[in-house]
Order: C-alpha cells, then structure tokens, then sequence
C-alpha cells in the first residue's frame, strides 16, 4: 500500500474515532457500490433527539500545499456522494428521522499532531 493510501485510511480511523466520541453509531466504513464510488463513513447522529442518518466524506492531507482537505470536495464529489447515498439506503433497513450528508478534513500524519475539521450538512 502506498504511502497515500496509509494517510488515507489513517485519516478515516480518525474521523471514526472523532464522530464515536461525538457519541454517534457507525453503520457501515468503506461502503462500496458498483462503479459509483464509495462511502468512507455511515453513521448515526442522535445528539438532537432525532435518528439522523450521517454520510460523512473523509479527506486526509498531510500538509497545507494544496488547500485545506474540505477544498478537495468538488460539486461533482456531492453529486457522486448523493447517489451512493440513495444506493445505500435502498440497500439497507430505513427508520430515520433525517439524513444528512457531512465532510470531514483531517490535516496530519500517523505520529503527529492532527487536525479534525467538521462540516455538517454539505450541499450541491
């Protein structure tokens, strides 16, 4: 596995760790579908009462050269998500009160420092 991908699934263990310690249930990593794409994190958010369904994206970067990781979710990345969103929900048993789709950026490396950053409720 390259050096990328280590950073990468690093990454999304953070983020895991990050939304568990917002008390939230991960439902499912790395959800693949067809040639669509993939969900790096499907979890649930109870923290207002509510059964929120969260489908969260994960970028990792180690370094600011080329932007902050939230820069790197284009429009046609939301588009992609929406879709495999659907996908996952026909696939799967309902009951929620609401859905939601979030990013995730994570800035650092395995070893070091790292920063968490959280934006709830992206839209195209």
């Amino acid at each position: 596995m390259d050096e990328r991908r280590n950073i990468g699934r690093w990454g999304e263990d953070v983020a895991a760790r990050y939304v568990e310690g917002l008390g939230w249930t991960i439902l499912d990593r790395n959800w693949r579908f067809s040639r669509v794409g993939e969900l790096d994190l499907v979890a649930l958010d109870p923290s207002d009462g509510a059964r929120t369904l969260v489908f969260c994206e994960v970028k990792t970067k180690s370094g600011d050269g080329f932007g902050a990781p939230l820069e790197a979710i284009t429009w046609a990345k939301l588009s992609r998500l929406n879709r495999l969103a659907c996908a996952w929900m026909a696939s799967h048993a309902t009951g929620f009160d609401r859905i939601r789709i979030d990013a995730i950026g994570v800035m650092g490396k395995p070893g070091q420092s790292y920063q968490v950053t959280h934006a709830e409720g992206v839209r195209l």
